[in-house]
């Protein structure tokens, strides 16, 4: 009887990333695609494979460390969500200059609707920019199947290949029929090892050879298995379906679509296949998740007279995910009645754990900075972020990872004083120790409070990189040892925590304050291990 598992589509792409024969995953925990890494952790055959699985630093660290298993020629996953591809650009777009050697693969989950991001950014942007093949699954079985396919990609073209997925994909379930297992590559070193010193002379060399390259990953698109074109009675649209867009239109016509359907699920974009719909449609509908990507394209493919509609015509919404629902409405249909909210349900916003040591640093914080005129609070991302809300209101910006240390350094250097930074332990060894750094270097007058909660909260508990190193790095970069202060954020210490506060808000230059108490949630579930080990022993 066949295997069937029921998965969540990260854990899809985790269980064919170790079928298809990784030594390592590498990742920085981002909503939605955690689950991957975490996946891969527990897994038996990933643990008696040696499976390197723990977490990175941040997502620069994440690509460079994956690119240098390829280079030794073995295979590696690297994961991120949409704004840690951001952070990885520098390694990923030059990944593809100097190709790969064992298979590589770039898993990047966007989040559309802004579940938990701070943007929509659509990935495949980057995947073009940087000239590498990409692949976008429409289900979770072929999120699975490509895993092993993408690698295979990855060594026989030598180029890291971008799979990405959405939010919808990345976190709903359905069942898939495990394949074959592969064993983990040997060690081999790459034939041209000028390729991986990007010295301008050889860059210029691998740059072209990468151009050289696009013909022939466009021929593949044209012709993978992933890609289909369909034929249908009703041509006045053709719909070109990418991704889990596929998987909603069939949702809508579960007997099969009445108008010719493209199936895109790897790019380069199929020009040959396009141009087909274009000849014998009179519209192209365009169904992506996400920004108008192929929608864009196909603006400089097909004739000005061919009428194109998707996003940018909002025949689908701007912003905002694709749902079966939108699909419906751009194609027409009618739409079923939906659930209206209850007039008796009370929305109820996010807000800081009962408990959490974050809420007793803003109460100090908001007692004495609301002592000065001009003050500001900049702060950054994690479940801290909350701090915006009521009743805190203590924070007064959070950008990118990392912005809260040198938003307040750029403020104080303009003059404002006081200018503090509120940064968790996990985003400050992520991206905060470079501006700590800066401001040490410049003297700048600003306080940093480093919210130390002993994990990387706001995705679920991973391990930190910081974890008791705190100090010690604060140390490292130059802040006067005067001047790094850890307390203990609970009510009965809230005179010592304003007194510290005051203090150091008053010292002209930079200092740094560590509030420390364990995430109660991570708390709670060691507290829980501690029992179940102790009843195991008795």
């Amino acid at each position: 009887m066949e295997e069937k598992l029921l998965l969540l589509g990260d854990q899809a792409v985790a269980l064919g990333a170790i079928h298809a024969g990784i030594t390592g995953v590498y990742a920085y925990p981002g909503t939605p695609s955690t689950e991957i890494t975490e996946y891969i952790q527990t897994s038996e055959l990933a643990t008696l494979r040696g499976v390197h699985s723990r977490w990175c630093t941040n997502e620069k660290t994440a690509m460079e460390a994956a690119l240098g298993v390829s280079y030794v020629g073995k295979r590696a996953l690297v994961c991120m969500k949409h704004v840690g591809l951001n952070v990885a650009a520098d390694a990923f777009v030059n990944s593809a200059v100097t190709g790969t050697n064992g298979g590589l693969v770039v898993l990047v989950a966007d989040d559309p609707s802004m579940h938990s991001s701070q943007n929509e950014q659509d990935s495949r942007f980057y995947g073009k920019f940087a000239f590498t093949p990409m692949l976008e699954p429409s289900s979770q079985q072929e999120a699975y199947d490509m895993m092993s396919y993408a690698f295979d990609l990855s060594e026989q073209h030598k180029l890291p290949v971008l799979m990405r997925i959405t939010t919808r994909m990345a976190h709903s379930r359905a069942v898939i029929s495990p394949g074959r297992i592969r064993e983990q590559n040997e060690l081999g070193f790459p034939d041209d090892a000028a390729h991986w010193v990007l010295l301008p002379v050889n860059a210029r060399r691998c740059y072209g050879e990468l151009l050289g390259q696009q013909p022939a990953l466009e021929a593949l698109a044209a012709e993978s298995s992933y890609n289909s074109y369909t034929d249908g009675p009703n041509r006045k649209t053709g719909v070109i379906a990418c991704g889990i867009g596929y998987n909603y239109l069939m949702e809508n016509f579960p007997a099969g679509c009445d108008f010719p359907v493209l199936k895109l699920s790897q790019y380069p974009l199929p020009k040959t296949l396009v141009r087909r719909m274009a000849e014998t449609c009179d519209e192209i509908l365009v169904l992506e998740d996400g920004q108008p990507f192929v929608e864009e394209q196909l603006r400089g493919v097909l004739p000005t007279a061919v009428r194109i509609r998707g996003r940018l015509s909002n025949d689908v919404p701007r912003t905002g995910e694709l749902t079966p629902d939108n699909v419906k409405q751009a194609l027409g249909l009618e739409s079923a009645p939906g659930f209206a909210p209850s007039e008796h349900v009370t929305p109820r916003p996010p807000a800081l754990c009962s408990g959490c040591g974050h809420r007793d640093t803003y109460d100090a914080l908001n007692r004495v900075v609301r002592e000065y005129k001009d003050y500001r609070v900049f702060s950054d991302i994690g479940c801290y972020t909350l701090g915006a809300l009521p009743p805190f209101r203590a924070i007064h910006s959070c950008v990118d990872m990392g912005a809260s240390i040198t938003m307040a350094k750029g403020a104080a250097d303009a003059g404002l004083w006081p200018a503090v930074a509120v940064i968790g332990d996990s985003t400050f060894t992520h991206s905060g120790i470079t501006g700590l750094l800066d401001a040490v270097n410049s003297n700048a007058n600003i306080t940093v409070v480093i919210s130390d909660n002993l994990t990387t909260a706001m995705t679920g508990g991973q391990d930190s990189a910081g974890t008791n190193k705190l100090e010690a790095i604060c140390l490292g970069v130059g802040v006067d040892p005067a001047h790094v202060r850890v307390v203990v954020p609970l009510p009965k210490n809230m005179d010592e925590i304003t007194a510290i506060l005051r203090e150091e808000i008053e010292y002209r230059g930079v200092s740094v304050i560590i509030p420390r108490r364990e995430c109660i949630q991570t708390l709670k579930r060691h507290h829980k291990e501690a029992r179940q080990n102790k009843t195991t022993k008795s």
